[in-house]
């Protein structure tokens, strides 16, 4: 039986990264030196395994983050709130929380990005 470790981001900035992703309520577990390539940063959310891997590769600052890849998602207690904090941090959403294909009950999500340009899709009532 498998099971789902991890997914890994490769970022331009360590610090930038990190702090980011504490901000989203992540907390760093490890770093992992790979030889004089890369360094790689556990991050996991509290009471979790680590689940984002983020690679700092030496000598490189971006990446062309291409078309197939979208996001990472979260769940929150209280959407309001959580993007009231995140705004307070600097971090806005891409537009207002909304329900997806029109629907009028249920979750309503947002998009945010990582300071590399990922995407955070942030769910919550």
């Amino acid at each position: 039986m498998a099971s789902f470790l991890h997914t890994c981001y490769r970022i331009g900035e360590i610090e930038r990264s990190v702090a980011f992703y504490e901000k989203l309520g992540f907390e760093e577990v490890r770093r992992m030196p790979i030889g004089e390539e890369a360094i790689n940063v556990f991050m996991a959310l509290p009471g979790e395994d680590p689940r984002l891997e983020l690679t700092y590769n030496h000598r490189v600052d971006s990446y062309d983050l291409g078309t197939g890849y979208n996001h990472i998602a979260l769940l929150v207690d209280d959407l309001e709130s959580t993007l009231e904090a995140l705004a307070a941090e600097g971090i806005e959403p891409e537009k207002p929380p909304y329900r997806p294909g029109g629907r009028t009950e249920g979750h309503r999500i947002c998009f945010l990005r990582d300071p590399d340009g990922y995407r955070i899709e942030i769910i919550g009532e």
